[in-house]
């Protein structure tokens, strides 16, 4: 009989190959600039359902 348990993503053990790629990735992505500054993304979220809604931010290059 197939599993049918519900799991939650505790459950799954993490491919630690994968993070480390994804971990490469993001900070080659940073090194380079390419990435949206917190206070802008903070900035976005707070106009979420107002009037003033912002649009999503895009990455800065620096």
């Amino acid at each position: 009989m197939a599993d049918t348990e519900t799991k939650s993503i505790f459950d799954i053990e993490p491919d630690e190959a994968e993070e480390a790629r994804l971990d490469a990735v993001a900070e080659a992505e940073i090194e380079a600039g390419q990435f949206v500054p917190h206070d802008k993304v903070v900035e976005w979220l707070k106009s979420w359902g107002t009037p003033e809604e912002l649009p999503c931010p895009k990455p800065e290059r620096r």
